[in-house]
């Protein structure tokens, strides 16, 4: 589903990536972890194609996204992957339901049957309750499973979390963690995380170490 071939980045002098090599099977819970500056994030940027590598190449389900022009990645991005990251990134002004329908409208797929989807997604993770309330009216743990929402909105194939479960308490996070295993079983979905949470990556499929820019 996902191969990083010889992947280098450097901001400036700085080299962060240092030819990593990845490949991730459909259907696999990947985390990624290592000390802070080891280059998840940024692996993980290039793989949601957030940024380019100077060198090197990501195939994601057979589409090689290294020769992509800029529309063409906003496109593929919208409709193939979700994101989830460590504080929600809702917008405050909007409601949970009009925040998940956010990357539907930006697909321009029909409202009456995206809205559908997004109540039934809602209702899902247990917001049924909550769909008029805006961020500031919700909890941490609500604020992220819309977050969870939005990125299931268009059904993509991959989902990259970064850093999930961070900002939330032990009881949140462990049903954030139940959580993306339970929708990896739902909607077939390939997920890679980047965390320090020794008790995510212990239940991923496989935990991936990085130190230094490299795969150890």
């Amino acid at each position: 589903m996902i191969q990083a071939t010889n992947i280098h980045k450097s901001f400036g002098d700085l080299e962060v990536l240092k030819g990593v090599n990845l490949s991730i099977a459909k259907g696999e819970i990947v985390s990624i972890v290592g000390p802070s500056g080891a280059g998840k994030t940024t692996l993980l940027q290039i793989l949601g194609t957030l940024d380019k590598p100077n060198q090197g190449e990501v195939t994601i389900d057979e589409t090689n996204i290294s020769k992509l022009n800029e529309k063409q990645l906003a496109l593929f991005r919208n409709r193939n992957i979700g994101f989830i990251f460590q504080f929600h990134q809702l917008l405050p002004e909007f409601t949970a339901l009009e925040n998940v329908l956010i990357p539907a409208m930006i697909a321009r797929k029909d409202m009456k049957q995206a809205t559908k989807k997004a109540k039934e997604l809602l209702d899902y993770l247990q917001l049924s309750e909550r769909m008029t309330h805006k961020p500031s009216e919700l909890s941490g743990g609500e604020k992220q499973r819309v977050a969870v929402a939005r990125a299931l909105i268009n059904d993509p194939a991959v989902i990259l979390a970064d850093e999930p479960s961070g900002s939330l308490d032990s009881k949140n996070k462990e049903e954030l963690h139940k959580l993306l295993f339970d929708l990896r079983d739902k909607f077939a979905l390939t997920v890679v995380i980047v965390t320090h949470d020794k008790e995510l990556a212990q239940l991923s499929d496989r935990v991936i170490e990085m130190r230094d820019g490299l795969i150890l």
